[in-house]
């Protein structure tokens, strides 16, 4: 169900991978959503933060079902909002820093971080949000599985997926051999959203 009304905005945010996690310990985070692969253990490093509120998931960082892989799935999406909703409570807070990470702080946690900011501001426009998703995290390149649960879910009638589709071409534009890992790595189908995306910029992408 898409947000009816705003809700607090997200102030600041980071976004960062596991290797990333001790350089923040010092910067005052109230709440981390955490993404983690399901065999990896919980990191040490959030011992030496201040107390926060922290919500942990497990699913791997992939788009099509392969072997043993936990793909993400519309129950971890509605966690994250869910999460996202419960950011002010009990009541709205100014000091409020949302750090959000994954295994390497490029694609779970930038999907996450993306939908948190879209159910916050539902009348914000689509690129408006991903171009601050991508001014936070230069090297974002958010889970397209999960912007799909989230696009629905938010009521957003394809508009995010497509935001992230341009985001994509940018980041081909920028870097083409990402393309080539993405292809070898089952995720064909954003180097194939990436080319719609390129189109309507009018960009260059392999």
């Amino acid at each position: 169900m898409p947000t009816e009304a705003p809700l607090p905005p997200i102030s600041l945010l980071t976004i960062c991978g596991l290797s990333e996690l001790g350089d923040h310990g010092q910067r005052a985070v109230t709440h981390v959503l955490s993404i983690l692969d399901p065999e990896v253990p919980d990191p040490a490093d959030f011992d030496a933060y201040d107390a926060h509120h922290r919500m942990t998931l497990r699913f791997h960082d992939a788009i099509e079902p392969s072997g043993t892989v936990e793909l993400p799935t519309p129950e971890h999406v509605d966690a994250i909002l869910a999460f996202g909703q419960a950011l002010h409570e009990p009541e709205p807070r100014d000091d409020l820093h949302l750090l959000v990470h994954c295994h390497m702080g490029i694609s779970r946690s930038t999907a996450a971080m993306a939908m948190l900011l879209a159910q916050a501001a539902p009348h914000e426009d689509e690129d408006a949000i991903l171009g601050r998703i991508l001014a936070t995290r230069e090297k974002a390149w958010p889970n397209s599985r999960m912007i799909g649960f989230a696009d629905e879910r938010l009521g957003r009638d394809g508009r995010l997926t497509a935001a992230v589709g341009r985001l994509y071409a940018r980041q081909l534009a920028r870097s083409p051999e990402i393309a080539t890992f993405m292809n070898a790595n089952a995720r064909s189908h954003e180097v194939a959203m990436a080319a719609v995306g390129a189109r309507e910029l009018g960009l260059m992408t392999p």
